[in-house]
């Protein structure tokens, strides 16, 4: 099946959000994002997505900026125009000595240049069993302002 004529932006605009958040910049990552962008880590569920580069990037602070280093691996891309799937891998390194090689596929749709859907499917498992102990603790007493229920809307 041919791509359509912006399956190609689309997919750069998909690679440069990806680049920017393995650099943990954070300003180009939130340029990448439309203003009314839900992200949705699926096995959390819609509940607790977020909503807008403010609190998209708030969200995903609070998983990758404590830890020592943290880094995509791109892999298979593939789209249909505006929708772009995405088969790639990150590690996880905790200050403490930990780390975590996470699988996932990201399902992104982009229109005029700018993400306005990003939802993760992963397996959380593969993290918790390998994250420091405390781990959960932080994410639970992180601050949550950033939350959304995105049921109905991805």
């Amino acid at each position: 099946m041919p791509v359509e004529p912006d399956g190609a932006a689309a997919e750069a605009t998909v690679t440069g959000m990806w680049e920017a958040l393995s650099r943990r910049d954070w300003d180009t990552v939130a340029a990448h994002l439309s203003p009314d962008c839900i992200y949705l880590d699926v096995p959390i569920g819609p509940t607790a997505a977020a909503r807008g580069p403010a609190d998209i990037v708030k969200r995903l602070k609070i998983g990758l900026a404590p830890l020592a280093d943290y880094r995509n691996f791109p892999g298979l891309m593939v789209s249909n125009g505006s929708d772009v799937m995405y088969e790639h891998r990150e590690e996880w390194h905790w200050p403490t000595g930990e780390s975590a090689v996470l699988p996932f596929v990201t399902v992104h749709r982009v229109h005029d240049g700018a993400i306005t859907l990003w939802k993760d499917y992963w397996d959380m498992a593969a993290l918790t069993n390998h994250a420091p102990p405390t781990w959960l603790q932080d994410f639970a007493t992180a601050d949550m302002s950033w939350v959304f229920d995105a049921t109905g809307l991805a």
